[in-house]
């Protein structure tokens, strides 16, 4: 059972240190390239840019603090959906300082929906972004509890073509490396660990699909820009399998706001999905 006294208790703060060399292989990890260079080299003209999406490589361990904290075992977890909420751009290194929140907790009968945010500042105290995810704990549901609100669908226009499209392919070893950004989880890497959860090979982390859809965003909704990527959240819908290629559809669907359909050979892998930027 959830220990439900626990929601909307506030953990932390969490620090989290990290240098260049983590951003760099961050980037590395959801598809850069060498020629990708204010990305991945540390003396790029300009310095060295940052992805938003690095905002879910700090929050990783907070998360599992809220899951321990609410009695929830890592095991029975399928991340459901992911967000995050900038307030501007993130230093290629210094610290990041997170409390983090199990903000509610709803009845879905067989499984419990847990929602978990975060807030992370640099070490001064500026607001540097938000995070929220949402959690099914398999198993964990049934008490009778409020089984949540419905969530708002948003759906990509079926009139007429994408304003942007972005097709880029996974590296056999994309899991491997991205693993080494700080999640583990043997599903990724262990041939017998993806068959006993049902698959028939390692997964894709669903955070790299995340960061691959961010650089398709940036690239092409904000001229290249990220600090000008404001918010982005997806719900996960399928596996991606390392070595397929992941494609990414936006439609402005109003001043700076994008509607998201993403996509591999095998067919749909992200829902739901959503961009807000801050138009030039």
């Amino acid at each position: 059972m959830i220990h439900l006294d626990a929601v909307g208790e506030v953990l932390g703060p969490f620090v989290h240190r990290y240098s260049w060399r983590d951003v760099v292989l961050y980037h590395l990890g959801i598809g850069a390239r060498a020629s990708d260079l204010p990305y991945v080299y540390e003396g790029a003209e300009g310095g060295l840019r940052v992805l938003p999406s690095f905002a879910v490589v700090p929050v990783l361990a907070p998360y599992m603090t809220v899951l321990r904290r609410l009695r929830v075992p890592v095991a029975s977890i399928l991340h459901g959906e992911q967000a995050i909420r900038l307030h501007g751009p993130l230093p290629p290194e210094g610290e990041f300082h997170t409390t983090a929140r199990a903000s509610a907790v709803y009845d879905k009968g067989k499984a419990a929906l847990l929602i978990a945010e975060t807030r992370t500042t640099d070490a001064s105290g500026a607001l540097l972004f938000e995070t929220r995810a949402a959690v099914l704990c398999r198993g964990m549901g049934g008490w009778g509890g409020d089984p949540g609100p419905r969530p708002e669908p948003r759906i990509v226009p079926g009139d007429r073509p994408p304003d942007f499209e972005a097709s880029e392919p996974t590296a056999e070893n994309q899991a491997a490396l991205y693993r080494l950004c700080g999640d583990t989880n043997p599903l990724h890497i262990d041939p017998a660990a993806a068959r006993a959860a049902g698959f028939p090979r390692p997964i894709l982390h669903g955070l790299c699909t995340f960061g691959f859809v961010c650089r398709a965003v940036v690239s092409r909704a904000c001229g290249g820009d990220p600090a000008r990527l404001r918010e982005m959240g997806v719900r996960f819908a399928a596996p991606v399998y390392p070595g397929q290629t992941i494609t990414t559809r936006g439609w402005r669907v109003g001043s700076g706001t994008y509607h998201l359909g993403v996509s591999t050979e095998s067919g749909e892998v992200l829902n739901n999905a959503y961009a807000r930027v801050d138009e030039a």
